[in-house]
């Protein structure tokens, strides 16, 4: 079978317009989640990032894609963005470059999420802000969560899987 087979098949670009390489995340448990800083769930900011301090020294991290294709609640520049995250809910795990997670130009690790896990009913798209993917230490994705999934409810997965 030809394609991406695990997360590490990625690369991610940076606020600054840096790539980093997904494969460097190898062996860790991951959360990539599409954000927005004017949702209703933006409040979930706070929750990633007490998973992220809980268990970040066990190898999990928490990858946000800022995305502005839900109701233009994601508006700002990367610059915007990272200065609310920090001051608003004192986010200090990486926040990425924002990106499209639906459509023709979409990114490509969203299309590959999408299709690992597709949602409800078998639907692909993305349905709105702070979808959720856990990837286990393989680099494969384990499970989808909904928007209205808050962070504190994936905790027992996030532990079983580190």
């Amino acid at each position: 079978m030809s394609g991406p087979h695990t997360i590490a098949d990625f690369k991610a670009k940076l606020p600054n317009g840096d790539t980093i390489d997904l494969a460097d995340k190898a062996g860790k448990v991951l959360l990539v989640v599409n954000t927005a800083s004017k949702c209703g769930f933006t409040p979930q900011y706070d929750g990633l990032e007490k998973l992220w301090k809980s268990y970040g020294d066990k190898g999990f991290e928490v990858l946000a894609f800022p995305c502005n294709q839900f109701g233009g609640q994601e508006p700002g520049t990367a610059e915007e963005i990272d200065s609310f995250c920090k001051v608003n809910f004192g986010v200090s795990f990486p926040l990425m470059a924002k990106i499209e997670v639906n459509g023709p130009n979409a990114d490509p690790l969203y299309d590959w999420l999408k299709a690992e896990a597709p949602g409800v009913l078998g639907t692909k798209a993305i349905k709105w802000n702070f979808t959720k993917f856990l990837i286990g230490r393989d680099g494969k994705v384990v499970k989808r969560y909904a928007p209205t999934d808050k962070p504190e409810s994936i905790q027992k997965d996030i532990e079983a899987l580190l």
